[in-house]
């Protein structure tokens, strides 16, 4: 079987053409919606310090528990300023 030789100028064109009266904006935006994306671009500086995506997860589990117990710890003391107020 020969090969076709590919370096002939008629195999690739210089410019393609779009129609953008037949494009569709927002054409995959409510699958998008609905299976979420996991994708995120970290700034080079905080890249630098998590090596991979796992380091991610565990530093922002771990802000989301000291997150819920300030907020813990702000409703308690709410709570008691109140009832101190109301006596």
């Amino acid at each position: 079987m020969k090969r076709k030789n590919r370096t002939s100028s008629d195999d690739l064109r210089r410019e393609y053409t779009f129609d953008y009266s037949k494009g569709v904006r927002g054409k995959y935006y409510r699958r998008f919606m609905k299976e979420g994306s996991n994708i995120v671009k970290l700034e080079p500086d905080v890249a630098k310090v998590f090596r991979n995506s796992e380091a991610v997860n565990d530093a922002l589990r771990s802000l989301l528990k000291v997150s819920e117990s300030a907020q813990r710890y702000a409703v308690r003391a709410r709570r008691t300023a109140r009832k101190r107020h109301a006596a």
